[in-house]
C-alpha cells in the first residue's frame, strides 16, 4: 500500500474539483450566427411573401428605397376594416391626401382593434391550458406561470407594500396584456397585412387602456375613502377651520391635485403610444433598408423597450391605486413617522398603536 502526503492528496482532489475547461466561444458564435440566418430568411421570406408598393399606386413599380420605407410606415390612424363605408372613406381621403383623425369618435373596427381581439383570445386560451392542472409538483408549464407571477408579485409588494397584494391579479394581468399587445408589432406579418397592426401603436387602444385605470382608481378611492373623505382630499373645506389662510392653502393644494388626476390618463396613454409606434416606424425605416445584421440588433432593443413600457404602464397603475386609497390621516402619520429622529423614545400611545393589531 502506497502512502501519499496530505500535500498530494490536497492537489489531486483540486484537479478533480476543477471542471471541464470550455471550448472557447465556438457554441456562442454558432448560436448568434444561427440567429442571423434565421432572421435572415425570416426577413426575406416576408419581403417575397409581402413586399412594399406604392400605396397610392399599388400596380406602379417599387423603387428601392423611397418606396419600400413608405410601403412599411403606418398612418398614425389606424384603418377600418369594417363596415365597408368605414372603409372606403378612408381610401378615398387617403388617396385624396385627407389626414384622417387621430382619435375617432364613430362605431368602426380597425385593425388595431382586430389584432387586439387575437392577442386577447390567445391569452385566455394559453393561461387556461397553463393553469388548468396545478400539480402539488408542477411541470415545466405551471412552472413557468408561477415563476412569472411571482416575480411580479415580489416586484409589486416591493415597490407598494402589503397594500398593494389586494391588486397584484390585476398588476399581473396588465403587465402581462400589454406586453403581448406590444410585442405583436414585432410578427412578420403585423404591419405588412393591413389586416393586423399592433394594438398598443393605436391611441385610441392606449386612451381606452388609460381610461380603464383611471376608472379603477377612483372606484377603488372611494371604495377604502367614502366619498366624502375620497373627494374631501381634492376640496378639503374642513381645514377653514384651522385658520382662512390654512383653509386657502390647502383648498389650492386640493384643486392642483384634482387637475393633475385627469392627466393621469393623458400620460398613461401618450407614453405608451408614442414608444411603441414610434418603435415601429424605426423599425420599419431599418428592414426596408437592411436584411439581416441591424434588424437582429433593433428587434432586441424593441423587445426590451416594449417589456419596459409594459412594466411602467402597469407600475403606475399600481402606484396610482394606492395613492387614491390613502387619506390625509395616512399621509399625516407618514409623514410625522418620517420627522421623528431616530433614536426617539417610543411612547406608551405608540406602543399601544402598534400592539392593538396583533390583539
Amino acid at each position: 500500500m502506497t502512502s501519499e502526503t496530505p500535500a498530494a492528496i490536497d492537489a489531486q482532489a483540486e484537479v478533480s474539483a476543477d471542471p471541464p475547461t470550455p471550448k472557447g466561444g465556438r457554441s456562442s458564435r454558432v448560436n448568434w450566427l444561427l440567429i442571423l440566418g434565421v432572421s435572415f430568411v425570416v426577413t426575406l421570406a416576408a419581403l417575397i411573401l409581402f413586399p412594399p408598393f406604392d400605396k397610392h399606386e399599388p400596380e406602379a413599380d417599387c423603387d428601392y428605397p423611397v418606396c419600400y420605407i413608405n410601403g412599411t410606415l403606418e398612418l398614425v390612424a389606424p384603418e377600418p376594416i369594417w363596415p365597408e363605408a368605414a372603409v372606403e372613406e378612408f381610401h378615398h381621403n387617403e388617396e385624396a391626401g385627407i389626414k384622417p383623425p387621430l382619435i375617432t369618435w364613430d362605431i368602426s373596427i380597425t385593425n388595431t382593434i382586430l389584432t387586439m381581439w387575437i392577442v386577447s383570445l390567445v391569452m385566455i386560451v394559453a393561461l387556461l391550458l397553463l393553469t388548468r392542472k396545478r400539480d402539488m409538483v408542477p411541470g415545466r408549464a405551471q412552472n413557468a406561470i408561477e415563476a412569472l407571477y411571482d416575480g411580479l408579485q415580489g416586484f409589486g409588494l416591493s415597490l407598494g407594500g402589503p397594500r398593494a397584494k389586494k391588486y397584484i391579479p390585476l398588476f399581473v394581468i396588465l403587465f402581462i396584456y400589454i406586453l403581448l399587445c406590444n410585442w405583436s408589432g414585432l410578427l412578420p406579418f403585423v404591419g405588412r397585412i393591413p389586416l393586423f397592426r399592433a394594438p398598443t401603436s393605436d391611441v385610441n387602444i392606449t386612451v381606452g387602456l388609460a381610461l380603464v385605470s383611471f376608472a379603477i382608481f377612483q372606484i377603488e378611492g372611494v371604495r377604502a375613502l367614502g366619498f366624502g373623505g375620497y373627494f374631501g382630499k381634492f376640496l378639503p373645506f374642513g381645514e377653514f377651520r384651522k385658520g382662512i389662510g390654512t383653509g386657502v392653502i390647502a383648498l389650492f393644494v386640493g384643486l392642483i391635485e384634482l387637475m393633475l388626476e385627469f392627466v393621469k390618463p393623458l400620460t398613461l396613454s401618450m407614453r405608451l403610444f408614442g414608444n411603441i409606434y414610434g418603435g415601429e416606424v424605426a423599425l420599419g425605416v431599418i428592414l426596408a433598408l437592411t436584411l439581416a445584421f441591424i434588424p437582429v440588433a433593433l428587434y432586441g432593443l424593441e423587445l426590451m423597450l416594449n417589456a419596459v413600457q409594459a412594466l411602467i404602464f402597469s407600475v403606475l397603475t399600481l402606484m396610482f391605486i394606492l395613492a387614491a386609497i390613502e387619506g390625509h390621516h395616512d399621509e399625516h402619520e407618514a409623514e410625522a413617522d418620517a420627522d421623528q429622529p431616530m433614536g426617539t423614545p417610543v411612547g406608551i400611545d405608540d406602543l399601544d398603536r402598534v400592539v392593538a393589531p396583533a390583539h
